[in-house]
């Protein structure tokens, strides 16, 4: 069956991202996935929380918010009663997953937050938050190191994100919002470009699926990675 905007099934929607969109953070840049638009900034903190305080090592967190119209109909900003439970779990993904990219002892007792804030959603933005926010903290580390603040780049390998579901019995990759909202089954992975899987988020939203499914989404998924992980090296020459 086509799908709603013309793709094959193992096709990604085009990607742009565009370094130091953002000139007074450490590291930026302004991931395009389709209509999916996420601008994703470092901001490098000369401390750390409470708990890790003289641990001599650093930390890497993160925030993540949608503007009103970012989606189709005008949505609440999330001011009064802080952040809901979706936002709370994406930064929170956010967050982990690129911590497990980072040797923490190596910054030092700073922190660096990732703000990754949604200008234009159309599916998959948690999976574009990640992919952006590793292009981001991965210039933060080299201003680090640039400025003689550390010794050398403290990321162990590369961090990303994509979508793969199934709409009516068909396995897609990279799904916009016309999909994703009446997928049968809808699933994020994360993953570094070493085979190392960090998190798979997988729901039979409309009926369950099997072992064999679950393989061949997970194939599926590493096409789309792959290509996520040539184009962050491109957006990022000279820098790692």
């Amino acid at each position: 069956m086509p799908r709603f905007d013309g793709r094959g099934s193992a096709q990604m929607r085009p990607v742009k991202i565009t370094t130091r969109f953002m000139p007074y953070a450490e590291g930026s840049c302004l991931i395009e996935m389709g209509n999916t638009r996420v601008i994703c900034a470092a901001t490098i903190e000369e401390k750390v929380p409470p708990f890790l305080k003289g641990q001599d090592q650093g930390w890497v967190t993160a925030e993540y918010s949608m503007l009103p119209r970012a989606t189709q109909t005008r949505t609440m900003r999330e001011t009064k009663s802080g952040p809901g439970g979706r936002t709370v779990e994406i930064q929170r993904l956010i967050g982990r997953s690129l911590r497990t990219i980072v040797e923490l002892p190596v910054l030092g007792e700073r922190t660096i937050w990732l703000d990754c804030d949604v200008l234009q959603a159309d599916g998959g933005t948690r999976c574009a938050s990640i992919t952006g926010a590793y292009i981001a903290l991965a210039l933060a580390c080299r201003t680090l190191v640039d400025k003689g603040s550390i010794k050398r780049m403290p990321l162990l390998g590369q961090v990303g994100a994509i979508s793969v579901g199934v709409v009516n019995t068909d396995e897609l990759l990279d799904l916009c919002y016309e999909e994703d909202h009446k997928c049968a089954v809808d699933m994020n992975v994360v993953a570094t470009d070493k085979g190392k899987y960090i998190e798979v988020q997988g729901t039979g939203e409309k009926q369950p699926f099997d072992r064999n499914r679950l393989n061949r989404l997970l194939d599926l998924a590493q096409v789309g990675l792959d290509e996520l992980f040539r184009l962050q090296k491109e957006a990022l020459k000279g820098v790692l």
